[in-house]
């Protein structure tokens, strides 16, 4: 390890100048507030290319506080007060306002300095530019969720998934609990499907698949409301607030939304065009209420509308 030399090191120690020229050839800006007086005793000249504000403006804390994001101006100056007055070393990450009216990330890296008697005498510290990584953690975040928001979705449909309804569902069970409101769910599947698929093969069957699932969307058409595919050619509406006469109306609609589209099914054995069946059920959950025991009421129904001829709702126990 090469070791500087004696001489050096005492010339540098002599002269406070060297150092500030050390400090002042660096990408970081560092700074020193007297904390009797709460003023700057020095910022370095580089805060002028960073953040456009002059050197010489840089008075006092209020001056730091005031160039803040007001959204992040009170946590901020709270955290590093509190902080200071432990004499507890610390970082902060804040949007800083540039003197044009934008903003730049900062994050500062304060040490306390401390009298004899155990006193804060100083705060020094640097800021840096952290804008870049910020952005890059902020791209990440986006994607994160963007992934989140695709793992709910049916890849091929383009509606929610069996995952999302069966995370909404518990939600939804225990607000109509608490409300005292009305929870419906529909069950519907495509008639014929697998003759459907055997007859236009599997890409047209796709394609039947996504026609289906918008009109069943489209039916569905309160924010609350969930259409998801359930698997296969099954979907599944979950309709918060609604009673047993608008859940009806809406798999009422759901099929003529699709009876619109006159999807041909040359190998349907009701008609000659794309048809479903539904079960459709209301509750109103009390304490002793199973909502997969509701759930299985529900697609019984289902089946109960395909034993009968499909192409129908059922709406009650046979």
């Amino acid at each position: 390890m090469v070791s500087a030399h004696p001489d050096s090191e005492s010339a540098a120690a002599s002269d406070p100048g060297v150092y500030r020229t050390l400090l002042e050839s660096t990408r970081a800006i560092p700074w020193r507030i007297d904390w009797d007086t709460m003023r700057f005793t020095y910022v370095g000249p580089q805060i002028e290319a960073l953040l456009g504000w002059k050197q010489s403006s840089w008075l006092s804390v209020s001056d730091w506080a005031d160039r803040m994001h007001e959204e992040d101006r009170a946590r901020t100056v709270d955290f590093c007060v509190a902080q200071s007055q432990s004499g507890i070393d610390h970082e902060a990450d804040y949007r800083a306002l540039t003197s044009d009216g934008d903003y730049v990330w900062i994050r500062d890296v304060v040490h306390v300095v401390r009298r004899a008697d155990g006193g804060v005498e100083a705060l020094v510290g640097f800021m840096f530019d952290i804008t870049e990584r910020k952005q890059a953690e902020d791209k990440i975040l986006q994607l994160q969720r963007e992934l989140e928001v695709l793992s709910y979705r049916d890849s091929l449909t383009g509606v929610a998934n069996r995952r999302m309804f069966d995370t909404l569902y518990p939600v939804e069970w225990a607000k109509a609990r608490a409300t005292g409101e009305p929870l419906s769910v529909v069950v519907i599947d495509i008639d014929y499907f697998k003759q459907y698929n055997d007859h236009y093969g599997h890409v047209q069957g796709d394609e039947c698949l996504r026609r289906v699932a918008r009109a069943l969307d489209a039916g569905a058409s309160r924010s609350r409301d969930l259409c998801a595919r359930f698997g296969g050619e099954e979907f599944v509406l979950l309709l918060p607030a609604t009673d047993e006469v608008a859940a009806r109306n809406v798999a009422e609609r759901c099929r003529k939304l699709l009876a619109r589209k006159a999807l041909p099914h040359a190998r349907s054995g009701v008609g000659r065009v794309v048809t479903v069946s539904a079960g459709v059920g209301t509750v109103v959950p009390g304490e002793r209420d199973d909502p997969n025991v509701f759930l299985d009421r529900v697609d019984r129904r289902l089946y109960q509308a395909k034993s009968s001829g499909r192409d129908r709702i059922c709406d009650a126990e046979a």
